[in-house]
């Protein structure tokens, strides 16, 4: 049996994802602004920034075209998870050459922002996941 997957839905998820990044890098600089000043806080946003860029880079390459083939619509995941990575990669590179952040405060917004990709997929595609195999049974 086939497994239908609801491209609509995928996308949504994937944007909420990029937009729960987006509200937890804005907290995180507030929080480095309160506890730290202008410096921790710009340092936070930084990081912030380049998880919910990457991925938003993902989300883009994943569901930018039409809706192609199955193996097309794979593909477009794999690339779409190497453009994150290399987006990320880059991105922190460029950010500790180019700016002086400090690392501690972007690091730990990074990782926020990675906290929030895992706790989105966990509330929103498991329990879809289940209902499908529910549906199958």
């Amino acid at each position: 049996m086939a497994i239908v997957i609801d491209q609509l839905a995928a996308k949504r998820l994937a944007f909420g994802v990029v937009r729960g990044q987006a509200a937890v890098t804005a907290v995180a600089a507030l929080v480095g602004f309160a506890l730290g000043g202008a410096h921790v806080a710009l340092s936070a946003a930084l990081g912030g920034a380049i998880g919910t860029v990457a991925s938003l880079g993902m989300a883009l390459m994943a569901f930018g075209g039409k809706s192609p083939s199955p193996a097309r619509i794979l593909g477009a995941f794999y690339a779409g998870e190497v453009v994150k990575v290399a987006l990320a990669i880059v991105s922190f590179i460029l950010v500790l050459k180019l700016t002086g952040a400090a690392p501690l405060p972007m690091f730990a917004a990074y990782m926020a922002t990675f906290v929030v990709y895992w706790i989105v997929l966990a509330r929103k595609a498991l329990p879809a996941l289940a209902a499908t195999r529910r549906a199958r049974a």
